[in-house]
């Protein structure tokens, strides 16, 4: 046998490794090519490249995710004539023996062959936020900067609302940013997405937000691109403290899901705007996931109250790597 078909096994890999939902695996698809095949090598190589995958071993998804995948895994394979594979059972008991945990790892591949590594949340909310997982929008936001790395390269990067930080390290790993800033207020996510980014190979600095910009202690190293993670309220934060942070860029990813923080963000962005001086204004960049389309439409409206103008970025890119992002996400690009 000559082995696997790479398309399969590489959509494999990008939807297992990024925990996507069961139901997005090519099952129909794998279930031709078990039967096609004349032993259980495909099945084997399947198996080694998700589950049995070193990053997935060391960095493993949720028990309750490994457990749906290789029951779903078993049931197609008994389907076939394939002989039995007894690594797959085997594995299958090992996940059952283990305890069900309220954190799991997410291991998402990007184009580069390069690994975005992350401890999450099993829960979409808890500790009081939804900050402890990764959304859509985070995805395809970062998606669309590894397709146009020009725009972040060599240059500072302010991040707001960052969560756990997947957007920042993906544009961290492929798009050569000279200082990238992740931000976010709330004590839990700060405290997880400071050991995101070091699980990912970076010694970030820390900021805190009632410090006088330029004292933060200097990173130990001299990493390229410089991290930086900022405790920053919007509501709080003054135009003297976002002087010294001199952003070229400015991005974020699902923060216009609740009309009660739309005035907040909007001001912080003229805040942003006030605090520039005889500098250029920073390019502004904001993805969101169209859930409730009056608060998309009141987002805009307020926008337009303060004369912020905006346009819609083109939704159409070869770049995205998780080929099953919801298509209702959208990115703003803003002129403040």
């Amino acid at each position: 046998m000559a082995g696997p078909e790479p398309g399969l096994l590489l959509r494999f890999q990008r939807r297992f490794l990024a925990a996507r939902p069961l139901l997005s695996l090519p099952w129909p698809e794998l279930e031709q090519n078990l039967r096609a095949a004349p032993d259980s090598s495909l099945l084997q190589d399947i198996l080694h490249q998700t589950i049995l995958h070193p990053l997935c071993v060391k960095y493993p998804p949720s028990t309750k995710y490994r457990r749906c995948f290789l029951t779903e895994l078993i049931k197609k394979h008994e389907s076939t004539a394939a002989e039995p594979l007894d690594e797959l059972y085997d594995t299958l008991a090992d996940v059952l023996k283990e305890e069900e945990s309220t954190q799991c790892y997410k291991n998402y591949l990007l184009p580069t062959g390069d690994w975005v590594t992350l401890s999450e949340s099993t829960a979409l909310i808890s500790g009081g936020t939804t900050g402890l997982v990764t959304w859509d929008a985070a995805l395809h936001l970062a998606g669309w900067a590894g397709g146009n790395p020009e725009l972040f390269r060599a240059r500072t990067v302010l991040e707001l609302g960052s969560g756990i930080g997947f957007t920042g390290i993906a544009i961290c790993k492929t798009c050569q940013p000279k200082t990238y800033i992740f931000s976010d207020c709330h004590p839990r996510v700060l405290s997880q997405l400071g050991q995101n980014i070091h699980l990912n190979g970076f010694e970030p600095t820390w900021c805190i937000q009632t410090e006088p910009q330029g004292q933060e202690v200097e990173a130990k190293n001299c990493q390229n691109p410089k991290v930086i993670v900022a405790e920053l309220d919007w509501g709080s934060v003054t135009e003297e403290q976002l002087g010294g942070v001199q952003a070229d860029i400015v991005i974020a990813a699902d923060v216009v899901y609740d009309p009660e923080i739309i005035s907040a963000l909007i001001g912080m962005l003229q805040k942003l705007s006030s605090s520039r001086a005889e500098r250029k204004a920073p390019e502004v960049f904001i993805a969101f996931a169209i859930r409730n389309p009056h608060t998309y439409q009141l987002f805009q409206a307020e926008l337009d109250k303060v004369g912020i103008r905006w346009q819609i970025i083109p939704a159409h890119s070869n770049s995205n790597f998780l080929d099953d992002v919801q298509p209702n996400v959208t990115i703003l690009q803003l002129f403040i």
